[in-house]
């Protein structure tokens, strides 16, 4: 058994630890309910640019648009979005997990510390790694959709796809590779943004008339919105970030809660131990006299 004095040293550095986490859990869920609310607040904008495609589809041809040409997909250019820190459970972990997975050539590009690192430590075709503030500003989303199109448009890469992990809920993050480019089609396309934002779609048959023209616009619009839906992808990782984080430090911090519990226990009776071995002496050594 450990002597009294060890127990005590443990305790405290339990108890140091345990201080620790519950600060990182405070500080993650204020930061998550930050990144919740800015998730939530971009879908409205999306759903509008959603609609405003939804009038443009069927007054132009979609094979005007190069994101909506359908090739040969030889090489894949794929964002991986993780963390920049540890201490957020597996989040990170299944994320690698699918890019193991993937056989298929690709070129990656990262946004988070953690996924860069781990591409370059796996030996694999990392093309650029972006810095992300924890606020997600749009313009620096901006900067690493931009040159994936522009590798896309330039035919370096075939395909512009997303792993991120997808916030469900607050225990719940689900680790989703979500294709972006090329679109299958503007109709499905529109689909699937009101699926995800869980609104119908609305169908305005009244003749518009847009300059400079229906073409023109949409040869503005989609670039603009696929950056848009990017963005709405880091936001909903960040907040996967801080949820999983939060819930990993109240579990560190529950698990160090117990953990003092038991060293106490083992204190005490190390304690009781000691005294009753006194008393045992003073007895032993009076008889002897």
């Amino acid at each position: 058994m450990a002597s009294t004095r060890d127990i005590r040293r443990r305790i405290k550095s339990v108890k140091n630890t345990r201080q620790i986490t519950k600060a990182m859990e405070l500080v993650a869920a204020s930061k998550m309910k930050k990144a919740q609310q800015a998730a939530l607040a971009g879908r409205a904008y999306a759903q509008l640019m959603s609609d405003m495609l939804a009038s443009l589809a069927p007054r132009v041809s979609e094979l005007q648009h190069p994101f909506l040409v359908q090739r040969e997909i030889k090489t894949r250019g794929i964002l991986l979005v993780t963390t920049d820190k540890g201490l957020c459970g597996p989040l990170n972990a299944n994320l690698f997990k699918i890019v193991t997975e993937i056989k298929t050539p690709v070129k990656f590009f990262a946004v988070g510390r953690k996924g860069a690192q781990f591409l370059s430590r796996t030996h694999r075709d990392l093309v650029a790694d972006f810095v992300v503030q924890d606020r997600v500003p749009f313009s620096e989303v901006k900067v690493a959709v931009e040159l994936m199109v522009q590798k896309y448009l330039d035919g370096e890469i075939d395909t512009v796809e997303v792993i991120y992990p997808r916030y469900k809920n607050t225990l719940v993050q689900e680790p989703t590779l979500r294709p972006v480019l090329p679109l299958a089609s503007l109709a499905s396309f529109i689909e699937q943004a009101h699926t995800e934002s869980g609104t119908a779609v609305k169908r305005d048959d009244r003749d518009m008339l847009f300059e400079p023209g229906a073409a023109q616009v949409l040869e503005a619009l989609l670039p603009f919105y696929v950056n848009r839906l990017v963005y709405q992808l880091v936001l909903s990782a960040r907040a996967s970030e801080h949820s999983a984080r939060m819930v990993a430090m109240k579990t560190a911090k529950d698990n160090a809660t117990k953990l003092v519990g038991e060293l106490s226990l083992e204190y005490n009776k190390a304690r009781q131990a000691a005294i009753t071995q006194e008393i045992l002496e003073i007895a032993a050594s009076s008889f002897a006299a």
